[in-house]
């Protein structure tokens, strides 16, 4: 595998999706693009327990999302249902952002951004479906909202596809007094401009 890398094309840099589409959040960084090598590491973390990949993951993102990372006032995983953790076993971007968190001192805050409801699993669904799934799935919760208002939040999670997932926890976040949310995944899947 060659040399992880962001995405980001540096500041003031915006994407054709971001200026045809203005994200809800403020930043976003990818350690690479969603290819064979990121599909097969991410499937081997959720669907295989390799969770000894996660330290290396983590490690490529924090590197790749540095300038996200120093920012952050707290680093929040997107979460799981809790039906789907307890099937799961564990939450990848939770271990992702964990150790993210670790190596950089920064508070681990999961407790932040729930799930409050079951969604269907996003993979083969349609842009517009994965936006409708997940749309009001998330809330901070209310004895939680003093602890974002105002603060800089890292959301961290495994692969960005069409963004709804991500999307969907920002706004949550920000309706919870989040005064900034920035994203980090591992993968992106590649926009193909139209």
């Amino acid at each position: 595998m060659g040399t992880p890398f962001s995405i980001d094309m540096g500041s003031g840099f915006l994407s054709a999706e971001a200026i045809a589409e203005p994200p809800p959040f403020d930043r976003l960084r990818a350690v690479m693009l969603y290819d064979d090598v990121a599909r097969k590491l991410v499937a081997s973390v959720k669907y295989s327990d390799r969770t000894d990949l996660v330290p290396w993951i983590a490690n490529w993102m924090a590197v790749a999302g540095a300038e996200l990372v120093e920012h952050a006032d707290m680093i929040i995983p997107v979460p799981l249902h809790p039906s789907r953790l307890h099937a799961r076993r564990f939450n990848q971007a939770g271990e992702m952002a964990r150790h993210v968190c670790r190596s950089a001192g920064k508070p681990f805050q999961p407790e932040c951004l729930i799930r409050k409801r079951r969604t269907k699993q996003q993979v083969g669904l349609s842009e517009r479906a994965r936006a409708r799934n997940v749309s009001g799935a998330f809330v901070v919760p209310e004895q939680k909202k003093a602890d974002v208002k105002g603060k800089a939040v890292l959301l961290v999670d495994d692969v960005y596809t069409t963004g709804a997932t991500s999307k969907a926890a920002a706004r949550a976040l920000k309706r919870g007094g989040a005064s900034q949310v920035d994203v980090l995944v591992f993968a992106k899947v590649e926009t193909v401009a139209t």
